[in-house]
């Protein structure tokens, strides 16, 4: 991802980034019943890393695999690189979790830039207070063998009913998160910049009273010279 559109995207909202993709015809790349965890952090963004899970066999998934030092889910958590986003498939079952405070603790430390998973997240008091990012449908106590067998790493998935491929551009605010095909990062992210721009200007003006009746669109020409006074006047 080039640092210009990383640091754009830090910037912008998934409801902003959301009406772009759909303006593009994408109309499902927002995760569904997925939250933060540390809501007042600042936004998430990173290139995705996958892991998968399947349902997990009882023969296939005692406590003893968390010995062998190449399990899936283990390989996930020290392969994801500095600046990526580890997105879990946990088939939206949060009956047991996808991860716990230790291995969210690892990631943070090699430099993730966060995690999601559409399952749960175990140790989330914990997680809650660390400084990056993570997102999940809910507690869940749980150890991830109990329900879930990680079967692949950095393959495509789905995580909350959206497909992801590993580098695609992942954001994540307080209100969710959004999934950015990689091909579209950089110009999604500008327009959606300069979207930020205009919704700022529109949010001032309705504060102040306006009607939204030909501000937002901006259906008249008075509106977008408004629009282009107010950019000048703060530099923007």
């Amino acid at each position: 991802m080039h640092p210009e559109t990383r640091a754009a995207l830090q910037k912008v909202s998934t409801a902003t980034l959301c009406t772009a993709l759909f303006k593009r015809g994408l109309r499902n790349q927002f995760i569904q019943d997925v939250r933060p965890l540390n809501p007042g952090l600042p936004n998430m963004v990173g290139e995705a890393f996958t892991l998968r899970y399947i349902p997990a066999r009882e023969d296939r998934n005692g406590i003893a695999v968390f010995q062998d030092r190449e399990h899936p889910q283990r390989q996930a958590v020290e392969q994801c690189p500095a600046g990526a986003v580890l997105v879990i498939d946990s088939r939206k079952d949060a009956r047991a979790a996808s991860a716990g405070g230790i291995l969210v603790a690892r990631l943070m430390q090699r430099g993730a830039a966060g995690v999601v998973t559409d399952g749960g997240l175990r140790d989330s008091p914990e997680i809650a207070r660390y400084a990056m990012p993570a997102y999940h449908s809910r507690p869940s106590a749980p150890t991830n063998l109990t329900l879930h067998e990680a079967i692949e790493i950095n393959g495509a998935i789905g995580c909350g009913d959206v497909a992801v491929f590993p580098g695609d551009v992942v954001v994540g605010d307080g209100e969710g998160v959004v999934v950015i095909p990689a091909h579209l990062a950089d110009e999604v992210a500008a327009e959606a910049s300069e979207m930020t721009v205009f919704e700022d200007f529109v949010q001032e003006q309705v504060m102040a009273g306006r009607s939204i009746l030909g501000l937002y669109p901006p259906t008249d020409e008075a509106s977008r010279d408004d629009f282009a006074a107010w950019r000048k006047a703060r530099g923007r």
